[in-house]
């Protein structure tokens, strides 16, 4: 597929109640590299297989949650089409300065109708991922904790789904990959949307919560690294959700976990390719908890009741 649009989720800000403990635990027990910090107290990280300069960025609250949801797009032209039909769209625009970030160019941040702050941008500081780009080594040195290869992608929560998702697949050339219906059998109660040939890189969820996230996730190399990852949180007494199990949606293998926080993180491998001539798939309301938990086949309480 040519990607000639938005890319792949670039980067997110979240919010956490004690930054010196989170960075702790976001390099030691998450296994993310520390790449910057800036005036404005945010610490900025990278997982070791990306190659821009962060995708990670943590600030200290009296509050958890996530501030902003970043897109990376193929390039300044692009950012600048995405802004006008954004706005012949109807959607308000804020052009962000470069340099706000630290290493990042300009960015376009919106709102959608779920609430939540998304931005494009199309400049970011390439670092790389310590293999080089002539005749490159296999095994990147140093890895420590769980250590992702990316960050992959978000569940968030919000009332106007509809509107988020007919935005995400109209403007900005998102395409439907999975869906639950909910019990009129009619209305989209989560869906499922992919900017590239993954099985998604982001979910919305209908929640009379606007502007909540459920989790962010990482991404691991094999259902092997997923088992070690529960052992980490288990050695380090991480607060875990629920898993080690599969997700009948996307197919994908992965463990739900709380930073120190309570900010929910999922560690996850697997799903499926996915392509925009592809028909997406439906679940109906009496087979959600198959849907979400392919192996216990139902949902625990606080899988579904909490956001931040």
């Amino acid at each position: 597929m040519a990607m000639t649009g938005v890319l792949r989720p670039g980067h997110t800000q979240l919010r956490v109640l004690n930054l010196e403990e989170s960075v702790k635990f976001y390099t030691d027990v998450l296994g993310l590299v520390e790449t910057g910090r800036d005036a404005a107290g945010r610490v900025y990280f990278k997982c070791h297989d990306e190659r821009d300069h962060h995708s990670f960025i943590i600030r200290e609250s009296d509050r958890s949650g996530m501030d902003f949801y970043g897109f990376k797009v193929l390039d300044k032209a692009t950012l600048d089409r995405l802004e006008a039909d954004l706005r012949n769209y109807g959607v308000v625009t804020e052009r962000i300065p470069a340099g706000d970030l630290l290493e990042t160019g300009e960015r376009v941040r919106f709102e959608i109708p779920t609430g939540h702050l998304i931005e494009l941008y199309a400049e970011k500081k390439e670092i790389g991922d310590s293999l080089g780009y002539v005749n490159p080594d296999v095994i990147i040195e140093g890895r420590k904790g769980i250590s992702p290869l990316r960050l992959d992608h978000w569940q968030i929560h919000g009332s106007d789904l509809d509107g988020s998702r007919d935005l995400f697949t109209q403007v900005l050339g998102f395409s439907l990959v999975e869906r639950i219906l909910g019990e009129d059998g009619k209305t989209d109660m989560a869906v499922w949307l992919s900017c590239s040939t993954k099985a998604h890189d982001i979910a919305f969820v209908r929640d009379e919560r606007n502007n909540t996230v459920h989790h962010a996730s990482f991404l691991l190399d094999t259902w092997e690294h997923v088992l070690r990852a529960a052992d980490i949180m288990t050695k380090h007494r991480v607060s875990i959700d629920i898993g080690p199990l599969r997700h009948g949606i996307t197919r994908g293998t992965t463990i739900y976990a709380f930073d120190p926080s309570g900010n929910r993180f999922e560690t996850f491998c697997g799903g499926y390719d996915f392509y925009p001539d592809m028909k997406p798939y439906t679940w109906t309301w009496d087979e959600i908890g198959t849907a979400i938990f392919y192996h216990t086949r139902e949902l625990n309480e606080r899988f579904l009741t909490v956001v931040t």
